[in-house]
């Protein structure tokens, strides 16, 4: 039985269109909203976090639909069109509602510059008698006027010092973003509808991500499945950095394009996801193809093995259950953090394009995950996950001391042990988890495994979001890093799932990862 190559390409092509969205969705839409509508890192946090409420609820429900539905097309395929299609759509309709916004705060360009202008001034004097952003709405970056006055005294002093050779481009920043919630706050409407068109994006894009996923096992006979799985990832992992190239292109990373129109890109995007789409409808016959892998696999011996089926776990296998959740918990905590907030701390701490840096670690991580299986089968799982969270932490302890003017070669350097690090955990933590199901019960398990992952990316986008906005940009790292190191503590005390797994047989079996 050999795996049909081109056939789970094709397949992989709906993968490919969701994480090209996906990836231009993490970059782009938290830069909008900090800096076109002037919100703060807490409240973009909490509309970052809303993709990850209703996966929680609606990817199960949208599977279990898929399961159920017939038509002439199969079982996931409409999903799949009617889903692409209306996020398309209304994916277009957020680069609209963004240029509207831009063109409300056109004039706020001015307030990045360093030469003084009327509405630099505006803006500029407006963060110094900004205490009311202490409640929280708009941009609470900004200190309590008493603490300007303490640095620079007068409001003369203050933008005098704006006005010279070296102006502190971190209150010129908050000052623009405050300008622009202040002209969010004129006109909310364009706010209202950005977020309606974003609520609609969301769920078009949740309505497909299971059908998609299951529509692999169902063309795939079971024996084949990991290598299918591994050209799926690679597929996706190929949409995320050609939009990370497209980034590069267009310059959404450079700290100077902070203001920039976003139209181009998104429709680029949205072709990009239209064409993987039209691919998939011309070629892909899932009618045909999931019957011949449901013809050719013998029926199932009804009788389960003895004590599997039903059975329950030990007082320490459970334990060990709970600390692998609770791990994955924290270091989605920490890893999610970064993903969801980088873009925006790239171009206001570091003064890098991000873009690059996110390129070279998920090269990195996928030039990783043959030595990381080697490794896994010859060492165990627990001890590879510790040594990949160690390096996770390692990364993000060390890029929390970069700063604007740091090394751009130290910063990629520090994502590629990061994204190396990130791929030995999740190669091994996912089957680690469905190691201690019973059999029949491995559906169950993986449920865990993703309630606890997307448990973790609900809550810190907020959390972190909280503390960039109260205490400050440059606690992104040591946040991360915190959480990474809490996970290595957690995963000492796991002491069942961790059985060697056998030595792939290939090394397309080796680049398998579930995510």
């Amino acid at each position: 039985m050999k795996l049909n190559y081109r056939r789970t390409l094709l397949v992989g092509f709906a993968f490919f269109l969701i994480l090209v969205f996906w990836q231009a969705y993490d970059n782009i839409i938290p830069k909008i909203l900090t800096d076109k509508f002037g919100l703060s890192q807490f409240w973009s946090g909490i509309i970052m976090a809303l993709d990850n409420v209703l996966a929680v609820f609606m990817l199960p429900l949208f599977g279990a639909l898929s399961d159920r539905h017939k038509s002439r097309r199969g079982r996931r395929t409409p999903f799949i069109l009617a889903g692409t299609l209306a996020a398309s759509v209304l994916f277009l309709g957020l680069s609209f509602a963004d240029q509207m916004q831009l063109n409300a705060v056109a004039d706020i360009a001015a307030v990045t510059d360093t030469a003084a202008s009327e509405e630099r001034d505006e803006a500029l004097l407006h963060l110094y008698h900004s205490a009311s952003w202490k409640i929280g709405i708009g941009n609470p970056n900004g200190p309590r006027e008493t603490d300007l006055a303490n640095i620079y005294g007068s409001e003369e002093q203050f933008l005098e010092a704006m006005h010279g050779e070296n102006p502190d481009m971190t209150w010129v920043t908050r000052a623009r973003q405050a300008y622009a919630w202040q002209k969010t706050c004129e006109n909310p409407v364009v706010l209202i509808v950005f977020m309606v068109l974003l609520l609609g994006v969301l769920v078009s894009m949740v309505t497909f991500r299971s059908p998609a996923v299951a529509l692999m096992p169902d063309v795939t006979p079971k024996p084949l499945r990991s290598k299918a799985n591994a050209i799926i990832n690679l597929m996706g992992t190929a949409g995320g950095i050609i939009v990370l190239v497209l980034g590069i292109v267009f310059g959404t990373g450079k700290p100077e394009n902070t203001l920039m129109s976003y139209t181009t890109f998104f429709i680029v995007v949205t072709l990009i996801m239209l064409a993987a789409l039209f691919i998939f409808l011309l070629t892909v016959k899932e009618v045909p193809w999931a019957k011949e892998v449901t013809d050719a696999e013998e029926p199932e011996t009804a009788t389960p093995s003895a004590g599997s089926a039903h059975g329950k776990l030990s007082g320490a296998e459970l334990r060990s259950l709970a600390f692998i959740l609770v791990s994955v918990a924290l270091w989605y905590m920490g890893y999610n953090a970064v993903t969801s907030k980088y873009s925006v701390y790239a171009g206001e701490v570091l003064q890098l394009d991000f873009n690059l840096t996110l390129i070279i670690a998920q090269a990195a991580a996928i030039v990783s995950y043959i030595p990381v299986g080697i490794i896994a089968s010859k060492v165990g799982r627990k001890k590879t996950i510790l040594a990949g969270v160690a390096m996770l932490g390692i990364a993000f302890g060390a890029a929390a001391f970069m700063r604007a003017g740091s090394s751009a070669l130290v910063m990629n350097l520090l994502f590629s042990l990061a994204g190396i690090g990130w791929a030995t955990i999740n190669v091994n933590s996912y089957p680690m988890v469905v190691e201690l199901a019973k059999s029949g019960d491995t559906g169950k398990y993986t449920g865990y495994y993703y309630t606890a992952s997307m448990s973790a990316q609900i809550i810190t986008p907020i959390l972190s979001g909280a503390f960039l906005t109260f205490v400050g940009m440059e606690t992104l790292f040591p946040y991360a890093a915190v959480f990474v190191g809490a996970a290595f503590v957690t995963m000492l005390f796991v002491r069942h799932g961790d059985s060697k797994p056998e030595q792939k047989k290939d090394l397309l079996e080796s680049l398998d990862v579930d995510d």
